[in-house]
């Protein structure tokens, strides 16, 4: 299957189990984190922004001070793919590991 190739809905669901923080709202999945720091948040945006050019798929982010909030679509696609899946699992992982 190609990586950006619709998800079906059982995948969908299969998915998000492996990413309980991260929330389904139609064709779109998110996430809202909050840093420890301003400066904290800005290093865990810029490893995502690493992975995203990486795999050509680019989250939408919104800074609020240490708040974080990525919201995933494949657009060309019309909605989720495996993506998007990979990539909150990136996001999830920088969320863990930066400080």
């Amino acid at each position: 299957m190609s990586s950006r190739a619709r998800l079906t809905e059982d995948e969908i669901t299969a998915g998000l189990a492996a990413l309980p923080d991260w929330t389904r709202a139609g064709g779109e999945i998110t996430r809202t984190a909050e840093t420890a720091s301003f400066p904290t948040a800005i290093r865990v945006v810029d490893a995502v922004a690493e992975t995203a050019e990486q795999l050509d798929h680019h989250p939408d982010i919104d800074i609020r001070w240490r708040t974080l909030r990525f919201v995933l679509s494949t657009h060309s696609a019309g909605g989720l793919t495996s993506l998007d899946l990979t990539l909150a699992a990136h996001i999830d992982e920088a969320l863990r590991t930066v400080r």
